[in-house]
């Protein structure tokens, strides 16, 4: 019971509302997950509806930097569905591919850029929290590099992703905020298994769209 109530004790405090919202969110964001897993373009729909709740929740806590990833998350994802419908030879479906060198090198700059842009957005704002909002910047860079990654449909963008879930669980759980934290579990757990899924897609064309 000491266990459940140090996860899930926090919530008397929230707004029902709060409680539904992110529940919902969470569930859209499943689905979502389960969809890039079986490499379906629906990844895209349900996780506009995940990031757009998210955004209002993610202000409301405080992580900027994790709100801004979800507003980013929102862009991407109609980029990412338009490019992986129509971003191959000949507007056919784009294929799974690996990251090249100079990818990588791409993916570093937007790391490093998005970090220090929400740093100033902490500094400006002046909501600017000790190392939990250092931590913020760090996964707002990792998640950006990888929601590019897989806008791209980039092998490795499950590593990427399951890194940034990784670093994830105990600030959620730190803040309070303990079925966002059960759900970085659950993208942990879906990132490794994608990976070794979509190495089997690798190459090949799509099997569902």
């Amino acid at each position: 019971m000491e266990v459940f109530e140090f996860i899930f004790g926090q919530y008397r405090d929230y707004s029902s509302s709060h409680i539904v919202l992110e529940l919902v969110a969470i569930a859209a964001s499943i689905i979502s997950v389960y969809f890039s897993f079986k490499n379906s373009v629906l990844v895209f729909p349900f996780g506009i509806m995940s990031t757009l709740i998210f955004v209002y929740l993610l202000f409301q806590w405080n992580l900027l930097g994790d709100m801004v990833i979800n507003a980013y998350y929102f862009i991407m994802s109609i980029y990412g569905w338009y490019y992986w419908l129509h971003g191959g030879i000949h507007e056919e479906h784009k294929p799974i591919t690996i990251v090249l060198k100079k990818e990588w090198i791409s993916s570093f700059a937007v790391f490093s850029s998005t970090a220090i842009a929400i740093y100033l957005l902490y500094f400006f704002t002046e909501r600017l929290e000790s190392w939990i909002s250092y931590v913020d910047m760090i996964t707002t860079g990792i998640f950006f590099v990888g929601m590019w990654l897989m806008a791209r449909r980039k092998l490795e963008h499950w590593l990427v992703l399951g890194l940034g879930n990784l670093i994830s669980i105990p600030l959620y759980f730190y803040k309070g905020y303990s079925f966002s934290a059960i759900l970085y579990i659950l993208l942990l757990i879906f990132a490794i298994f994608g990976f070794l899924q979509w190495k089997k897609y690798l190459n090949r064309k799509p099997l569902t769209v």
